[in-house]
């Protein structure tokens, strides 16, 4: 195990040193293959959280000579958690505890990351969350003083910077998440207070929320080798500044936000795209050995007007290969669901249209217009057939009102809550409704859980009143906005309850939008339930309903009666 440190040596200079050797980061974050990462001349990736794969990621990043930073994930006030709750933040302390003495010891650790975005994406200067943070960073050196620890927070913007200066002494990186306004970043992170040395640790092309929308409404994706470009034009600005350790692309993989190439480096088959031409150039200081397809146009046959539903629609392509390999071409319609993206969340892949493309080629396609109104995306997918590929898309519209179709199908059994939190769960804890301020929601609890190590636990403080919680997707929509699965071939919901009492009564339920919205879920089914001391397995019967939009997952409705009182749910699968 080598030393891992920050040395100051001038007034803005810092040098991150491993094994007293100077450690620049060239780097990724994502679930994309580790021994593509080390062929291409990174050095290092980061983790979001840590669970049951992080010891077989270090081991794998140790036999490839990469560096991990190692993500501690820190709950999200939207997600439903309080940083003023002594029993959430306690059950994080320990959680953190656990981490940082399993895993100090490994060879392949590069730093600790505590939290990604903890401070939300308004003002971020919640005092309680930057001291928790100080809380863990002091923890963490007492612990290990052998690595230094980062937090991480969504670009510089309200009181970020000042407030890590103010309540972080113990805090020895700024990880700082930038797109659009990435190459300005050096400059504008002094002028905010910026005095300690900082990772970028996400950064990319502009994200949707920082364009201007194009003329069906969503802003125009840029082909993925303008993409590259963005990539090269980020790296080089930041890895000029004194203050700057090293930097982390997003993201190594593919991934559905805003359109399904936005901000994928990857295909889900594996290709490469030219951001990672680009990066291997400036990691490993030599050309790659094979380049990406170069699009170089991507446009309409003719102008781009509001659609009959049926219509012919011609696109034209004009593309290359560097070393002239023969190029082939994959069209493709998707709905296109206008989503600016923000925040990261899991979002479904909206529905294709395979029997649209009626013509294609390598110099173009004609599609028919689904017998449908709304906007949908055009995707041009090259590929050399050399591992290279890359990628354009397109926005048109068809005129008439947009009927929602089904969403995308998940794999079942499906767990909705229970469980750890830390673990990527489609529905998110996140519509709140009635009395809010007089309910506590704990999603981690650890207090005589039913299966595994946490249940959730929901406490309405007050002797009056009402509330309720619904388990959403996309997280904080009452059904204005597409997403939601397909859950067909679903028998039942089960879940397990208890009070603490017994006696404690609520309405448990699947399905809450009803169809004066757009996006409503298309079955619905509650049961008012009184609880027992015990813990007891409760089924809701989804046998014979249409499950083709569910987007509240799981709901819960309680009222106090006289007096406040706390009950305990756990294991809610759909199956």
């Amino acid at each position: 195990m080598g030393l891992v440190k920050v040395e100051k040596s001038g007034s803005d200079d810092f040098k991150l040193l491993v094994s007293g050797e100077e450690f620049v980061v060239k780097g990724t974050g994502g679930d994309g293959p580790k021994e593509l990462l080390a062929k291409y001349g990174g050095n290092s990736f980061r983790t979001w959280a840590i669970d049951e794969d992080t010891g077989a990621l270090l081991d794998e990043a140790e036999e490839l000579g990469l560096k991990v930073t190692l993500g501690f994930w820190l709950g999200h006030e939207r997600h439903g958690f309080s940083y003023e709750d002594y029993a959430q933040v306690d059950d994080q302390i320990e959680h953190f505890r656990d981490a940082v003495k399993k895993y100090k010891s490994h060879p392949a650790l590069l730093m600790w990351a505590v939290g990604n975005e903890m401070e939300g994406y308004a003002d971020g200067g919640n005092p309680a969350i930057w001291m928790h943070i100080e809380h863990l960073a002091r923890m963490a050196k007492d612990l290990d003083p052998d690595h230094p620890v980062m937090t991480v927070t969504a670009e510089i913007g309200g009181r970020r910077v000042e407030s890590i200066n103010r309540y972080c002494p113990s805090i020895d990186i700024h990880g700082i998440n930038s797109y659009g306004g990435v190459v300005s970043l050096p400059s504008r992170y002094r002028e905010a207070g910026g005095v300690k040395p900082y990772i970028v640790t996400e950064f990319g092309p502009s994200g949707t929320w920082e364009l201007p929308p194009g003329k069906w409404g969503m802003p125009d994706e840029p082909t993925s080798t303008e993409k590259g470009q963005s990539y090269r034009a980020a790296y080089e600005a930041v890895h000029k500044d004194s203050l700057c350790l090293g930097s982390y692309a997003f993201t190594w993989g593919a991934k559905q936000e805003a359109s399904a190439t936005w901000f994928g480096m990857l295909l889900p088959s594996g290709e490469k795209l030219a951001a990672v031409d680009e990066l291997t150039e400036l990691w490993s200081g030599k050309s790659p050995e094979n380049r990406c397809p170069i699009i170089s146009e991507l446009e309409f046959s003719t102008a781009n007007e509001l659609l009959e539903a049926g219509a012919e629609v011609s696109v034209t392509l004009k593309c290359s290969d560097p070393e002239g390999d023969e190029m082939k071409v994959k069209w493709e319609l998707t709905e296109d669901w206008k989503e600016v993206a923000e925040g990261g969340d899991f979002r479904p892949s909206p529905p294709k249209f395979p029997e649209a493309v009626i013509r294609s080629g390598n110099e173009g396609a004609t599609f028919r217009m689904p017998d449908n109104g709304g906007t949908y995306r055009i995707y041009a997918y090259v590929y050399d057939g050399a591992g290279g590929a890359a990628t354009g898309s397109l926005s048109l519209k068809v005129k008439g009102d947009y009927k929602a179709g089904p969403s995308s199908k998940i794999k079942m059994p499906l767990t909705i809550a229970g469980g750890d939190p830390r673990d990527t769960q489609p529905y998110a804890a996140s519509g709140w409704m009635g009395d809010t301020d007089k309910m506590k929601l704990t999603l981690d609890s650890r207090e005589n859980p039913k299966v595994g190590e946490h249940c959730v636990k929901i406490e309405f403080t007050e002797p009056a009143g009402w509330g309720g919680i619904v388990w959403q997707s996309p997280a904080g929509d009452w059904g204005d906005q597409p997403g939601g699965f397909d859950l067909a071939g679903a028998k039942k919901l089960s879940f397990w309850a208890r009070g603490q009492e017994g006696g404690e009564s609520a309405k448990f339920g699947f399905g809450i939008i009803e169809e004066d919205k757009t996006y409503f879920d298309t079955a619905r089914v509650v049961s008012e339930i009184s609880l027992t001391s015990e813990w007891k397995k409760y089924e809701l019967p989804l046998e014979g309903k249409d499950l083709s939009r569910i987007k509240s997952g799981f709901y819960v409705v309680t009222e106090s009666k006289g007096l406040p009182f706390e009950f305990y749910v756990d294991e809610v699968v759909v199956e």
